[in-house]
């Protein structure tokens, strides 16, 4: 039998082994963060130099040294201090962590836009042994762009992979920074945004950012057409986003500083054409008793309840979005529809003002921090017939407005090599297999029942998905509840069952059982015999 040729290791998964290797006693979050600035540095020099080669081999030579030069190409303009060659080069001395910081701190000082986003601090204080900061900058060095391996394909490669890892190995430290990419397409695949302003009041590393940007260029869109807004209460993460969405030139409003969503909003008077959010799971003591009771964004749905911030969430974003066009996708809990009290009470404003559109749970084990089931809500500032851009085309969507989508993913997906569940993207699995592209699968369902022709293009189908009027959401026996198990027809497969021929297999079985209890008895019958206490 052939050998099957084992395959070989992506370049920035060797460098990503390497590196992890070298952690020493590091939270993985820190480590995140000290690596992860020496490849923003690594692929910030990669970029500089190749700007730098290309002004003196140009008529602009003379303009060589200023930095307006660079920042026209999108590219950070570095001084001799800050340069990876000025690192690389210094890597065994004793005080290469305070050269790093100071780097850093050269870096934010000539290009405004980073002031306070890079890790600045970590370095000269760092409790990683000194040869082992070497060696990783050692590892470092080696990302290289090559014929396989193009700038402008490597930078976020590497820089998305790394994310990816470090979001595995920090899951037991709660590190909820990063969105599986899986999770990610699937939402910028429902909701399309090819053009306006996109918004994630909870941004963590800037994933969703990313990837609505990727989706526009892969549709041939202009990237250009989207401006991005974000905002993240917690300032390493805030910093990450910064940096992340910097080295792949992706220009970000993330408001000025680190900042509570709900207490301090960075974006208090913007309204977005699409929100796309994974926020923090029931999130607790998210307001004080007294707070907030009077914010304008829970006007006509009620107080979201201090205990758990989901519907506060929502409220939230949708006061955030444009009249008549705005357009949400976001992560929640599945508590979250059918909650009780306070939350039950809000959820039925949202149906009654015609707010949500679809409901689709998602499979488990498909986040690294939890392995609870997740469902992601489509919400519409209105669901009214409108014309928008669906995978490159103008099309007409139908009024919307009685109805509601439920899906059911859950028997979707397979398992990744890291043992995460991921949802199939793709006609042809790696062995050239044809298989079922999940994504596509579930966009074709959701544009379909959206469509005008909806009557004749899409059927509600057992176990998978199901059309719902409103109204049948709010009678007696639903109560308002978006459970979607409670429409969705769930077949019970013991109907599947031939009961003649089970019924022979069970009682063949118990026949074999009855015997050899049967046997066992006599067996200890004799025991007692054998020893002169014979059993009557």
């Amino acid at each position: 039998m052939a050998v099957k040729e084992k395959k070989a290791k992506s370049l920035e998964q060797t460098i990503f082994e390497s590196c992890n290797k070298l952690r020493s006693n590091m939270t993985a979050i820190n480590y995140m963060h000290f690596v992860l600035g020496l490849v923003f540095l690594k692929f910030a020099s990669l970029k500089f130099e190749a700007r730098r080669n290309e002004l003196l081999n140009s008529e602009d030579k003379a303009f060589v040294d200023m930095p307006s030069f660079y920042k026209e190409k999108n590219v950070f303009y570095l001084s001799e201090p800050s340069r990876w060659s000025t690192i690389k080069a210094n890597a065994k001395q004793p005080d290469i962590g305070l050269r790093v910081d100071d780097a850093f701190t050269e870096i934010e000082k000539l290009n405004p836009e980073l002031r306070g986003a890079t890790p600045i601090g970590i370095y000269a204080k760092t409790s990683l042994p000194a040869e082992k900061f070497a060696s990783l900058i050692a590892e470092i060095d080696k990302i290289e762009p090559d014929k396989d391996h193009p700038m402008a394909d490597l930078v976020g490669r590497v820089y998305q992979y790394f994310l990816n890892k470090f979001a595995i190995k920090s899951a037991d430290e709660k590190g909820e920074f990063y969105t599986p990419d899986t999770i990610v397409d699937l939402i910028v695949e429902l909701i399309q945004p090819y053009s306006g302003k996109i918004y994630d009041p909870c941004c963590g590393s800037g994933g969703m950012f990313i990837q609505s940007y990727k989706f526009v260029e892969s549709h041939r869109g202009n990237s250009q057409n989207i401006s991005v807004y974000g905002q993240e209460s917690n300032p390493d993460t805030w910093k990450l986003a910064k940096m992340n969405l910097a080295i792949r030139g992706i220009p970000c409003n993330l408001g000025k500083k680190e900042a509570d969503t709900f207490g301090d909003d960075q974006h208090k008077d913007e309204k977005f054409d699409f929100i796309i959010a994974n926020p923090p799971f029931n999130l607790k003591n998210w307001r004080g008793d007294n707070a907030l009771l009077d914010d304008a964004r829970w006007r006509g749905y009620g107080v979201p309840p201090v205990s758990n911030a989901n519907y506060a969430w929502i409220l939230h974003m949708l006061s955030k979005l444009t009249s008549k066009t705005g357009v949400a996708g976001f992560l929640l809990a599945n508590g979250a529809l059918g909650a009780d009290g306070d939350e039950k009470a809000i959820r039925e404003n949202l149906i009654k003002n015609h707010k949500i559109e679809a409901i689709i749970i998602l499979p488990r084990e498909m986040f690294y921090y939890t392995d609870i089931s997740v469902t992601l809500w489509i919400m519409d500032e209105s669901k009214e017939a409108r014309t928008v851009e669906h995978d490159g085309q103008m099309v007409q969507l139908r009024d919307r407005t009685n109805d509601v989508l439920f899906m059911d993913l859950r028997q979707l997906g397979h398992y990744s090599s890291d043992g995460f569940k991921e949802l199939n993207d793709k006609d042809f699995d790696e062995n050239g297999q044809q298989q079922i592209n999940e994504v596509e699968l579930v966009k074709k369902t959701f544009f379909n029942w959206q469509s005008p022709d909806w009557v004749k293009t899409y059927k509600d189908i057992p176990e998978f998905c199901k059309s719902v009027s409103e109204e049948t959401i709010g009678d007696k026996t639903h109560d308002y509840s978006l459970v979607p198990s409670k429409y969705i027809e769930f077949i019970d497969h013991d109907l599947d069952i031939d009961y003649a021929s089970e019924m022979l297999r069970i009682q063949s079985e118990m026949k074999s059982i009855f015997q050899e209890e049967k046997k066992s008895q006599e067996e200890l019958e004799q025991a007692f015999k054998g020893i002169g206490y014979g059993i009557d």
